[in-house]
């Protein structure tokens, strides 16, 4: 953060320019304001009116507001309620009602800060900047917090999602396809002769087999898809509304490009490589968690004992046969 004219904003990567919104009936007053406020290396609109600034937020990210209280048509508090609920922005009240202004009213409504009239430019630039630096570190310790919550559900080495992750969204999409009558399916994947390959290439580079394969996963996928690693090398994708013989085809997908990766990405030596094994189910109505896991394990193990290299999608019985 480069000194305090920046803040981080909400979807940004890099430093920007906060931008302040002034809303003020008085034309000296935004005037006045606007300028000081500029003079201290700040984005800074005017408007004349609460309803003013309520358009100019459908157009503009505003990180701050600074609001007299008392305007035509809608007041400050009335504006910094609606600001607070809808947008992403912070909220200073301007007032020279003194003892008659009541804090605990706009602190429930909202605002983040409060100056009251006659006021210097040089401490209303101070508050602001105060705003505008905890506006920061509130978004610094979200993405903090984010960062953590993705850390407990993603696998470090393929940066898929971790099996800890894939009984929770498992469940939720069953739930989902039994709600709404729609179709899902499952897929385990299982890396052929991984183990000789570590054991002769080294973990090293059995991981690089491993992040081959996620990446192969992610780029045959769509977005409301999701693929995780299940443990070793055993991977598993939830296919929402898709029936099985699509998912036998995302499959394929999956299997020969990974095959084409691999031998793109390998010099070989010893003549020992590495194919995929995979089990693909579709989801019974009423088949609980367990039964369905263990069906995509079942057909994953038929292909194995089949030679491997190849996808095996699982006979439609009833589940409770």
């Amino acid at each position: 953060m480069a000194g305090h004219k920046y803040i981080v904003a909400k979807g940004q990567g890099s430093e920007y320019r906060a931008h302040i919104l002034i809303v003020d009936d008085e034309k000296d007053i935004r005037k006045g304001i606007q300028e000081a406020i500029q003079d201290a290396g700040y984005v800074c609109g005017v408007v004349a009116s609460g309803d003013e600034a309520l358009r100019y937020l459908e157009k503009k990210h505003v990180d701050l507001i600074i609001a007299d209280i008392k305007m035509p048509g809608l007041n400050g508090l009335e504006l910094t309620e609606i600001v607070r609920k809808k947008y992403d922005t912070d909220v200073m009240i301007i007032t020279g009602y003194g003892k008659d202004f009541q804090y605990e009213n706009a602190i429930e409504k909202g605002a983040s800060e409060f100056i009251l009239k006659p006021f210097s430019f040089h401490e209303l630039v101070v508050r602001l900047r105060r705003v505008l630096r905890e506006r920061a570190l509130f978004a610094e310790q979200r993405q903090r917090e984010k960062w953590l919550r993705e850390m407990i559900i993603t696998d470090d080495l393929t940066n898929l999602y971790n099996m800890r992750h894939f009984h929770t969204q498992l469940q939720l999409e069953m739930d989902r396809a039994l709600r709404y009558n729609h179709p899902m399916s499952l897929l385990l994947l299982d890396v052929d002769r991984f183990k000789l390959y570590n054991d002769t290439h080294g973990h090293l580079e059995g991981d690089q087999v491993l992040i081959i394969l996620g990446e192969v996963v992610r780029g045959c996928l769509r977005k409301y898809d999701s693929a995780y690693r299940y443990g070793g090398d055993e991977f598993m994708v939830v296919l929402p509304e898709t029936v099985g013989g699509k998912a036998r085809e995302v499959a394929e997908r999956i299997r020969t490009r990974f095959l084409g990766a691999f031998f793109r990405d390998r010099v070989l030596t010893g003549g020992i490589s590495v194919t995929l094994s995979v089990g693909v189910v579709e989801h019974h109505q009423g088949e609980n968690l367990s039964d369905f896991v263990e069906r995509a394990d079942q057909a994953m193990y038929q292909a194995k004992k089949q030679g491997g290299d190849q996808t095996i999608l699982a006979v439609v019985t009833p589940w409770f046969l």
